[in-house]
């Protein structure tokens, strides 16, 4: 499951995709907010956060804000989950990034629920390693539509 605050992230970039793709202008957090329905004060920090992994910049001044620095189709969706939401195993012990052994587990050959989870998990990487931003904005209005509460 992925938290609000990843559905804002998500809300916020798909906004700034559309932008690039309309008009290419520098949009303002105020106006960011708005057209994703994302809290102003949520965005300020995500959209920090996702300006410090080099995804979007903020532009100072008049006609100022955030814009989007990369093509949609180069930003990959787990990159953005494992940035916003951090580790996203079901258990330490399936971490390819923050790996540790399970504080119970005696044999992890044998462990029978890192096995089943491990089936689960691989294939869940294998579909959300294959997405980018550009896929949720494929339709007209998706930031709108997208994440709908």
């Amino acid at each position: 499951m992925i938290t609000q605050k990843m559905k804002y992230a998500l809300k916020a970039l798909m906004v700034l995709a559309d932008e690039r793709e309309a008009e290419g202008r520098a949009l303002r957090i105020e106006e960011i907010a708005r057209r994703s329905g994302a809290p102003k004060r949520f965005l300020e920090h995500i959209l920090l956060e996702i300006r410090n992994a080099g995804i979007i910049s903020s532009i100072r001044g008049r006609s100022g804000g955030y814009v989007l620095d990369k093509d949609p189709a180069t930003v990959p969706i787990h990159e953005l989950l494992r940035l916003i939401d951090g580790p996203m195993a079901p258990l330490p012990c399936l971490s390819r990034r923050h790996y540790a052994r399970c504080d119970d587990c005696t044999d992890e050959e044998t462990c029978r629920i890192r096995r089943v989870f491990a089936e689960v998990f691989w294939s869940y990487l294998v579909l959300i390693e294959s997405l980018t931003l550009a896929d949720l904005t494929r339709s007209p209005g998706a930031a709108a539509q997208v994440f709908a509460a």
